[in-house]
């Protein structure tokens, strides 16, 4: 009889402990949806920053502001060097994630809770990344050209179509790959609207781009990490996707149907 006592207390304990948890994570995702809602976060916001550190650098000017050169220093400055130059591009892509793309964090987020399993999350990320790179280069090169102002609400939507399909399908579906892959077109043509602005190395054209691109991946690869990290204990739990994956989903497709309306108010208004 004692031994049966235990064994319902060990159990009620758990259940308490596990309830905790949960209710911390609710907050969380609620005060997540309440603080990055309003935010004005477009996915690829001004990078006067980091133009202002190339400027300070290599002494040129923007890609907007391209000029002859006036003085004789000018015309003797060198472009930077390989070694340099995959340095400069690695840490934008990098950046241009963690911690500045907030809505490229929460889409990756979105893909790592459609399931447990690591195929499923390979799968996803893979046709991701194949798929940014193919419009990240066309774009550059000037193959093709879409206005943020089309590209930036677009995005907004992928994130909130990827956490409610979160929602309604526990296991990827079959056409899960392809909208990920549309949604990947997507993201490269603001990738492009990145490297645009900043404007690429002379000379060094193929290495800005590829060590950009690889900048990127490592901070998507970072999120992942993160959030394997904090949720791998829970996975094989019968709770986790009513406790935990639902409810984040949940919490990411309000701010991502925010983000759009507020992304296409200026359309309609304008």
């Amino acid at each position: 009889m004692s031994i049966l006592c235990a064994a319902k207390e060990t159990a009620a304990y758990r259940e308490i402990v596990v309830l905790a948890r949960v209710l911390a994570f609710l907050i969380v995702a609620i005060v997540m949806a309440g603080v990055l809602a309003p935010i004005v976060s477009y996915a690829h916001p001004s990078e006067d920053e980091l133009i202002r550190q190339l400027e300070e650098q290599y002494g040129r000017p923007r890609p907007s502001e391209d000029k002859e050169p006036t003085t004789a220093a000018e015309a003797e400055e060198e472009p930077p060097g390989f070694v340099q130059t995959v340095r400069d591009y690695l840490i934008i892509g990098f950046q241009h994630i963690l911690p500045k793309g907030t809505d490229h964090i929460l889409f990756v987020l979105g893909l790592f809770l459609a399931s447990t399993r690591f195929r499923p999350l390979l799968i996803q990320v893979t046709t991701f990344t194949v798929a940014h790179t193919v419009t990240l280069a066309l774009a550059i090169l000037g193959f093709i050209a879409v206005p943020g102002a089309v590209v930036e609400p677009l995005i907004a939507l992928s994130i909130a179509f990827v956490a409610i399909e979160n929602v309604f399908f526990d296991k990827m579906t079959p056409w899960r790959p392809v909208v990920v892959f549309g949604f990947g077109l997507l993201h490269g043509l603001g990738f492009a609207g990145v490297l645009t602005e900043i404007g690429m190395p002379q000379g060094q054209f193929i290495t800005g781009l590829i060590s950009f691109n690889v900048g990127v991946e490592f901070g998507q690869l970072s999120v992942i990490m993160a959030a394997w990290l904090i949720l791998h204990h829970f996975y094989g739990k019968p709770w986790f996707r009513q406790r935990v994956a639902i409810p984040a989903s949940i919490a990411i497709a309000v701010v991502g149907l925010f983000w759009t309306a507020e992304r296409i108010y200026p359309l309609i208004a304008g």
